[in-house]
């Protein structure tokens, strides 16, 4: 490995005996449920913010950011290993200035220190620890560490930068010039939809061969692509992904929606944490896909999906929390969702039973401690005919036997995270707007108006946009996918308004979103940052979610052709031109901005 990139392994320093500084966890009644959670650790945590940083350069100490979420099961293992380890905790607070980061209120930072962990490491994730020097530049990151690895980790990294502070801090300097650097990499060969099959699972579907995500955002662009000509190798391999992500683990049988990712190339295995984003990006990518592909089950799925929003996620102000834990109230993972043998024969007949476990998969052993998961094995005509039944009945015997399941399961207690977050926000109202719009249906436009509302009253000021609020008052940093979503949001409800008023107020939006992240070297992810890491970009990658830029760049091409904006189409096509030479090179990774380019959309 790099030794100007990885730090480690290092040599065995002695430690240094530096004054205990007065630091007190500062978490306490925080308006996160992820960073209140963390109140009670021995460890000082320091919230986010200019104070920390200025701490660790009058005490020349590094920063040490933890980054996770309310959802994530491992940032909860590494809680329980380490941070409550009261000696691990003490060196902590001695040596560092320990700051706690939720990354769904601090988006433009995770996405900049995760990126630093793909660029050093090879890979990234959470929870998510970086070391960063008093002048603000990410020195070494690390993901979920046993508590003797990680406490290693601490005294070699505080070793080093007690003998050799300078050569470090010029190293970590180096990187993020490096990082800052035009790209110099070569014109990706092939099409975009050679590229993605050249990256796709042709027995399970979906890209990749190890942990299995949604990719929403490489979704939707091959979607509006088979949907603009003959494509059946991607029709073929769009119909075997979506099929898998709806039948399998991916996808709640029970009560709907889908899980975050999966962590076997099968989907069967997921990761029980259920996302405000995935839901929303999902059930547009099916709704999409039922019209390219004439497929009607997968509007069926988008549906589906929409009704468990609406029912588990949304909050009498009109707007949808952020996610549901991984874990139960007891603490397992995925206990919410799982079943054992005895809960079945208690709450089935033996005719649902017996249909319920032919038809999901659930025959042989339990392939988690809690139980079985419901995964979609066989079709109802073939359980019929294996166990003499009419089709018909055995579609009754399912309907009953998972009604019966999901009241069951309403008993349960699973941990929410409540925030109600403006870009996840914006997400949702898209697909709610577009839902009302497709299927006429008057409840998905009740949940759109009660989302935009809830933006427009809590979140927007006419002025400035929130990430989000508690109590009145904002809490997080705003962010370039803050307004790109809502703005994405908003128009979609316009579109379905046909309100002059409600166009006008989308363009107010986005045109703040010009305004505070983009200047002719590119686009911020947000206005101001603590720490140096890179610089403007020309066009912001898809991840997990889409292109911010991209998503911005659209929804206001569509806004000025509509208000008739000279000047704000002009930016945006100059901003979607100069995207051209990221997409040349990572075409698959800049879905989003290649599809404006070729013009690729759904209607």
């Amino acid at each position: 490995m790099n030794a100007r990139v990885l730090l480690l392994p290092l040599l065995c320093l002695g430690l240094t005996a530096n004054a205990v500084p007065s630091l007190t966890n500062q978490l306490k009644h925080h308006p996160s449920p992820y960073l209140a959670m963390h109140a009670a650790d021995p460890v000082a945590w320091q919230d986010w913010g200019p104070a920390a940083v200025e701490r660790a350069r009058r005490e020349g100490k590094l920063l040490f950011i933890s980054v996770g979420y309310f959802s994530c099961h491992w940032c909860h293992v590494m809680q329980r290993e380490s941070y409550r380890n009261p000696d691990i905790a003490a060196f902590l607070n001695r040596h560092f200035v320990p700051v706690k980061v939720d990354r769904e209120l601090e988006a433009a930072l995770d996405a900049r220190l995760i990126e630093f962990a793909e660029r050093t490491r090879g890979q990234g994730g959470w929870p998510l620890n970086v070391f960063i020097t008093p002048e603000g530049y990410p020195m070494y990151a690390a993901l979920y560490l046993p508590p003797a690895e990680f406490k290693s980790v601490l005294e070699r990294l505080q070793g080093l930068w007690a003998k050799d502070r300078a050569g470090l801090e010029r190293l970590a300097r180096d990187e993020a010039k490096r990082a800052a650097a035009p790209a110099e990499m070569p014109v990706a060969t092939g099409s975009f939809v050679e590229q993605a099959l050249a990256q796709a699972d042709s027995i399970h579907g979906g890209f990749g061969d190890q942990s299995k995500f949604p990719s929403a955002p490489q979704l939707e662009a091959l979607l509006a692509r088979a949907g603009a000509g003959p494509e059946p190798r991607l029709k073929e391999f769009l119909k075997l992904t979506l099929d898998h992500m709806a039948d399998l683990g991916l996808y709640d049988h029970v009560g709907g929606g889908f899980f975050r990712y999966t962590v076997d190339p099968s989907w069967k295995t997921p990761h029980f944490e259920k996302m405000l984003y995935d839901n929303a990006l999902l059930a547009r990518v099916y709704l999409h896909a039922a019209k390219v592909l004439r497929e009607p089950r997968y509007e069926r799925v988008a549906r589906t999906t929409l009704d468990f929003m609406a029912r588990e996620l949304r909050v009498p102000d009109g707007a949808l929390i952020a996610s549901l834990s991984a874990v139960d109230d007891k603490d397992v993972e995925g206990g919410y969702y799982l079943w054992n043998a005895d809960e079945l024969a208690a709450l089935l007949s033996e005719r649902e039973a017996q249909v319920l476990r032919l038809a999901f998969g659930m025959q042989d052993a339990a392939p988690f401690e809690a139980g079985y998961l419901p995964l979609r094995s066989l079709p109802p005509a073939e359980v019929a005919k294996r166990l003499g039944m009419d089709t018909a009945a055995v579609e009754t015997a399912l309907s009953q036997a998972l009604e019966t399941l999901h009241k069951a399961r309403g008993k349960r207690t699973l941990p929410r995270d409540t925030k109600l977050l403006a870009g996840w926000n914006g997400l949702a109202l898209a697909v709610f707007a577009e839902a009302a719009r497709v299927t006429g249906e008057a409840k998905y436009r009740d949940v759109a108006a009660g989302i935009r509302d809830y933006l427009m009253r809590a979140l927007w000021d006419g002025k400035t946009l929130k990430r989000a609020v508690d109590k009145g008052r904002a809490v997080g940093a705003v962010a370039l996918e803050d307004y790109a979503y809502v703005t994405q949001g908003l128009l979609k409800w316009a579109r379905l308004t046909d309100s002059t008023a409600d166009y006008a107020q989308a363009t107010s939006v986005a045109r703040v979103a010009w305004q505070r992240f983009y200047a002719a070297r590119g686009w911020r992810l947000d206005e101001r940052s603590l720490i140096q890491t890179g610089g403007a970009e020309a066009a912001i990658a898809d991840g997990p979610l889409p292109s911010p830029s991209a998503v911005l760049v659209e929804a206001t091409l569509a806004l000025a052709e509509k208000t008739g904006d000279v000047a704000l189409a002009r930016q945006a096509r100059t901003a979607r031109d100069l995207a051209r030479s990221a997409v040349q090179r990572d075409r698959f990774w800049q879905a989003s901005h290649g599809a404006l380019l070729t013009g690729d959309k759904h209607n």
